[in-house]
């Protein structure tokens, strides 16, 4: 039996979440399944060493530029691509006519999908989990998992020096936009407390944009820079090892949020302006918001107001 999980939701936050539903799928028919996803989730970095995934289809479709599967002619390109596989089933986790309609052309005899014209307010974990439960009977829980071999694990330990009488701190400063990002005297505030409190290392998670280096170039030329290590010139297959040896996390509402979440470390998420399931979906994640607030959503707008001392409390606590 050949199956396809279509999960177009962009980037790497969504595509972790998803993974328990995608994988609860695969083991209710004890096959290995194919997923149709973004190029820019990244799946084929973090799902590598995962047994349930066959194969990592990309769907060229981008709101910055005109993709291969874009538009009608786009659509005719889908079903094509898809004709080749043979799948026999289809679990599309979105209310688009449009993957119905292509899954249909593409032969495609049993699709199971979100109810129709139904995405406004659709909550994107209860969504899923209702969706399953309904059509397959299945209870899954919000808990995602990313698997690291034990070879590459070692493999980061040597070569970056990891030291386990060292308490080894991811920090991700980075952000998909600029209400996400906490500024770095934030940031600087609370490792000035947690290297106080024990013997630190900060492995600093961010990407290549010019405003995400600003921050990162003001934490590493501190007093405290010498205890940084920069990831940003290293792949995330690089990564991902790195945070799977490291203690606990620190991380804006990015990637890295969710990434080591699913790599089963402790993650402290802060979340300044996006809703606050992001934050707390995984039984790893331990949200901090912006002082003053109840919760947290779009338009919070409370990057300044996250307190370096709660977020130092709660370090604390999850480390002893």
């Amino acid at each position: 039996m050949k199956i396809l999980a279509v999960q177009n939701r962009k980037g790497i936050g969504d595509m972790v979440i998803f993974l328990p539903f995608i994988e609860a799928i695969s083991k209710k028919f004890d096959t290995p399944i194919s997923i149709l996803v973004k190029e820019n989730s990244k799946a084929g970095l973090i799902l590598s060493d995962n047994k349930y995934i066959e194969s990592i289809i990309i769907l060229d479709r981008d709101n910055s530029k005109y993709g291969r599967h874009d538009g009608f002619s786009g659509s005719i390109n889908l079903i094509n691509d898809l004709k080749k596989y043979n799948f026999d089933k289809v679990f599309i986790f979105n209310s688009s006519l449009r993957f119905k309609l292509i899954s249909k052309l593409a032969g495609i005899k049993d699709i199971y999908q979100y109810p129709l014209f139904e995405k406004k307010y659709q909550h994107v974990i209860h969504a899923a989990q209702n969706f399953l439960k309904k059509k397959l009977d299945l209870s899954v829980e919000s808990n995602p998992k990313i698997k690291i071999n034990d070879q590459d694990s070692n493999n980061s330990l040597k070569k970056f020096n990891i030291r386990k009488d060292q308490t080894n701190i991811v920090l991700g400063i980075g952000g998909s936009g600029p209400t996400k990002r906490i500024p770095s005297n934030i940031f600087l505030q609370f490792m000035q407390l947690a290297s106080e409190e024990t013997n630190c290392r900060f492995f600093l998670a961010t990407g290549k944009a010019k405003v995400e280096q600003k921050i990162l170039n003001e934490i590493v030329s501190s007093k405290l820079g010498r205890f940084c290590t920069a990831l940003d010139d290293l792949d995330l297959n690089e990564i991902l090892p790195i945070i799977k040896n490291c203690n606990i996390s620190v991380c804006n509402d990015s990637s890295f949020s969710h990434l080591s979440a699913a790599l089963n470390i402790p993650t402290i998420v802060l979340m300044a302006d996006t809703p606050l399931l992001y934050g707390n979906y995984s039984p790893q994640m331990c949200p901090i918001i912006p002082d003053g607030e109840k919760t947290v959503t779009h338009d919070t707008l409370g990057k300044e107001k996250i307190n370096p001392l709660k977020i130092f409390e709660k370090f604390k606590k999850l480390i002893n």
